[in-house]
């Protein structure tokens, strides 16, 4: 099908290294498919013999003399022309059968592969990359890029491999027949390698920039819908409507482009391909009438050369689609070749529990060059400390126990958990030591015990009840039809907003970690529930080092020392209770 660029080999190897795993099925796959040359050269065989040796007086062909017995009579003859069409016919199906099953088990399970890669890798990726792309590029990738690699492996690879396989056996069986005749079939091919090597570059990159409309509509559809409520609330439906009929329609233009592209390439193969059978037809006539070949020869070849022209004419078509799934499955593995910015350093060491003794050496922190957020931030914090943290929007507050938890790591300076730099854990044990609670509590659509045991799956029933007991849950969550069994719905919302951010307590509780993080906890709560969050946090926090962001006095006053954070450096505001605090910076 043409030349390929260095990057789609590239890409080729990709894929079949991505496909390792399941060779053995692709083996079948290009054995079955093998077995079509073999049955396309027997198909156009009763038809010869029909016309060669029971209507003429033509011998059989040599390989099927042995079949019947000398001087048989046309009767005989034509009985085995049309067993062995059945015959033929019935090997056909099967083998179609057989092989159809084998591609679609193949494929599946290739793109479930890439798909569960793809998946885990953007869970791995830092949020600077989601910041940057957004989710619903890589939803898009995920589900609408990933599926192309069966087409490419299964539906576009192997068929090549076995048509040309097809092609060769056919061009050798036409050249003993008469060489000229292949010859002249052969030399559209030049033609044909030419237009294709032209329509090739540009349909891919029509295939990019579709892929990139498409992606970019249904990001409005995440963000909307993400955002239903105030959309509804300022009355912008019909707004985002257009939005993203706008969106979509970038989208259908670039689709009828390609579709335009593969036409026209479709209407010169055809022009191609009639001119050779043209020629085919022409000379063979010739060749008949001077007796250089029977007439029965001269079907048998035209027969080939409509098989071996048929995949040509459909050649638009397939490159289309080669092009867009190659499209697909470079912008899959795009993603998965994006590396991740926090990963575990070589040799990284255990952590089973730790202390909580941290340490702040002259941290610094920038969302890029422009973006300074922390400098020179430099802190002890003794095990079990509560740490409250003050300072205007912006100002850093979360960066800096995001740090802690390695969802970035510092540009400037180091961390220290227990003594050790957090660079040097084993990034799964160090996330383990922390139990986080944010201002919008986060609810996965299943049941309360599932989200309560969200950080301990398999926990027992009795300890996810206990969590609900401790975290002021149990008694809501007995009033609910169906339990702890109940579904909270999408994001929880079917559950108040107290109620969610107790659940959310309540998970913190029965994760017992050592380390706590708490981020506006009560700022979305009326004042009632304030006061039961704050008594369960409380609890919560014994024996634990704990960070409370927060702007509200009640839930600092739980807290051993408050510093802020202005123009991001760190400033202590207030010490209660523990002088072998140090603060620096």
């Amino acid at each position: 099908m043409g030349r390929f660029r260095s990057e789609d080999l590239g890409l080729l190897l990709k894929i079949f290294r991505r496909a390792r795993a399941f060779w053995p099925h692709i083996a079948g796959i290009l054995l079955i498919g093998l077995l079509s040359s073999p049955l396309a050269l027997l198909t156009p065989v009763p038809i010869k013999i029909a016309v060669d040796s029971v209507l003429g007086d033509h011998p059989l062909p040599g390989f099927l003399q042995g079949l019947v017995p000398e001087g048989a009579t046309g009767q005989t003859l034509l009985a085995l022309a049309v067993g062995l069409l059945l015959a033929v016919t019935l090997v056909g199906q099967l083998r179609e059968l057989a092989g159809s099953f084998l591609r679609s088990y193949t494929g599946e399970r290739l793109v479930l592969d890439l798909r569960a890669a793809l998946f885990g890798h953007v869970q791995r990726l830092s949020f600077a990359y989601s910041d940057s792309r957004g989710s619903a590029d890589a939803i898009y990738r995920i589900q609408h890029d990933a599926p192309a690699i069966e087409s490419v492996a299964i539906g576009g690879v192997l068929p090549f491999v076995t048509e040309g396989a097809m092609v060769v056996a056919m061009v050798y069986v036409t050249a003993r027949i008469d060489w000229v005749l292949a010859a002249v079939a052969l030399a559209v091919c030049p033609c044909l390698m030419l237009s294709l090597a032209v329509v090739r570059k540009r349909l891919r990159r029509r295939s990019r920039q579709v892929k990139k409309l498409e992606s970019g509509a249904l990001s409005v559809v995440q963000e909307v819908l993400s955002a239903i409520r105030v959309v509804k609330a300022f009355g912008q439906e019909e707004r985002e409507r257009r939005r993203f009929v706008e969106r979509s329609r970038e989208g259908m233009r670039g689709r009828l482009g390609l579709v335009i592209g593969g036409g026209g390439f479709g209407v010169l193969l055809a022009l191609i391909t009639a001119g050779g059978t043209a020629a085919v037809l022409y000379t063979g006539v010739r060749h008949v009438q001077s007796g250089r070949i029977t007439l029965g020869d001269l079907m048998l070849v035209l027969g080939y050369l409509a098989q071996l022209y048929s995949p040509l004419r459909t050649l638009s078509g397939k490159v289309a689609r080669l092009q867009n799934n190659l499209a697909s499955v470079e912008r899959a593995f795009e993603l998965l070749d994006e590396p991740p910015d926090v990963l575990d350093r070589p040799g990284a060491r255990r952590l089973p529990r730790a202390e909580g003794r941290i340490e702040f050496r002259q941290v610094g922190f920038a969302y890029g060059d422009d973006h300074p957020v922390l400098e020179d931030v430099s802190l002890e914090i003794p095990a079990g400390t509560r740490v409250g943290i003050v300072g205007t929007t912006g100002a850093g507050k979360t960066t800096l126990v995001s740090l802690l938890s390695r969802f970035y790591d510092p540009t400037g300076g180091r961390i220290l958990l227990d003594g050790v730099d957090l660079r040097d854990y084993r990034l799964a044990d160090l996330r383990d030591q922390f139990a986080i609670v944010l201002q919008e509590p986060v609810l996965f659509s299943t049941s309360v015990a599932e989200n309560i045991a969200y950080g301990r799956p398999g926990a027992p029933r009795e300890q996810i009840v206990a969590a609900a007991r401790a975290a002021g849950s149990a008694e809501f969550i007995a009033r609910l039809r169906q339990g702890y069994e109940s579904n909270v719905g999408e994001r929880g919302m079917r559950l108040s907003g107290g109620e969610r951010q107790r659940i959310s307590l309540a998970r913190a509780f029965l994760k017992d970690a050592p380390i706590l993080i708490l981020d506006e906890p009560t700022s979305s709560v009326d004042v009632g529930t304030e006061a039961a969050i704050l008594a369960a946090l409380e609890v919560l926090m014994r024996g634990r080092t704990t960070f409370v962001i927060s702007h509200r006095a009640s839930a600092l006053e739980l807290c051993d020392i408050v510093v802020r954070i202005e123009e991001g450096k760190l400033v202590p505001v207030s010490r209660r209770g523990n002088p072998s605090l140090s603060h620096a910076g």
